[in-house]
C-alpha cells in the first residue's frame, strides 16, 4: 500500500524516534509499504517519520543512483553498485572522512534542492528486517543517503544544515509546502 508522504511543517518530522522490538505490530507489512511508497515517489530512501510513524526504521536503495549515473560518473563514488537495505533501530557509531558537498532533496520537502556537506563515511549499528544485529561502515553516495534518512529518525531535516540566510530565502517555499500549495506526482499529507 502506498502511504502518503508527510510534508514539511508536520510535527512528526521533528520527533526523535523510538527503538522498536520484534513484536511491533504488522512490521513486515509496514516495511513492504515503505518500499512501495519510496519507489512510487521516485525516492532513494524513506524514513518512518516521513510516513507518520515515530519509530527508528528507514529503507535505502542507492543502487538506483548508480543505475542512473552517466558512464563517466560511475568511478566518481567508491560505493558502487550501491545497496538496498532496511535499517531498524540504527545508531551512528562514528563519522569519518572529509565532509563533501552533494545536491540533496527530500520527499517531504518537494522541489527544494540544496548542496549539503556530510561526512564521507558512517559506521552504524542496526538491525535488519529479521532483527539480526549488524555493525557496518558505509561510504560515498550510500553513506549520504543513510545519513539523510538517519537524520529523519533524529528529528532533523537536510535544510537544517543551511546557513541562516539561505533558510530565510527558502522560507516562502517552505511555507507553501506546509500549507499544501505545491503540486507533486505522489500522495502527500499536509499539516493541519
Amino acid at each position: 500500500m502506498i502511504l502518503p508522504i508527510v510534508a514539511y511543517g508536520a510535527p512528526i518530522l521533528r520527533v526523535v524516534c523510538k527503538d522498536i522490538t520484534p513484536d511491533y505490530p504488522n512490521l513486515q507489512k509496514f516495511i513492504e509499504d515503505m518500499w512501495e511508497t519510496m519507489y512510487s515517489s521516485n525516492g532513494v530512501g524513506l524514513a518512518a517519520p516521513q510516513v507518520n510513524r515515530d519509530i527508528r526504521i528507514f529503507v535505502v536503495d542507492s543502487t538506483q543512483i548508480f543505475n542512473n549515473l552517466e558512464e563517466d560518473e560511475k568511478d566518481k563514488y567508491p560505493d558502487g553498485p550501491g545497496i538496498k537495505q532496511v535499517f531498524i533501530n540504527a545508531h551512528v557509531k562514528e563519522l569519518d572522512g572529509d565532509e563533501w558537498s552533494y545536491n540533496e532533496g527530500c520527499l517531504s520537502i518537494p522541489k527544494v534542492r540544496e548542496d549539503i556537506f556530510r561526512s564521507e563515511e558512517v559506521t552504524l549499528s542496526y538491525l535488519d528486517e529479521n532483527f539480526e544485529p549488524h555493525e557496518a561502515t558505509f561510504n560515498g553516495i550510500t553513506a549520504r543517503v543513510i545519513l539523510h534518512e538517519y537524520d529523519h529518525i533524529e528529528g532533523k531535516l537536510f535544510i537544517d544544515y543551511l546557513k541562516p540566510l539561505k533558510r530565510k530565502l527558502l522560507k516562502s517555499k517552505l511555507d507553501d509546502i506546509s500549507r499544501g500549495k505545491i503540486s507533486v506526482d505522489y500522495k502527500m499529507a499536509f499539516p493541519k
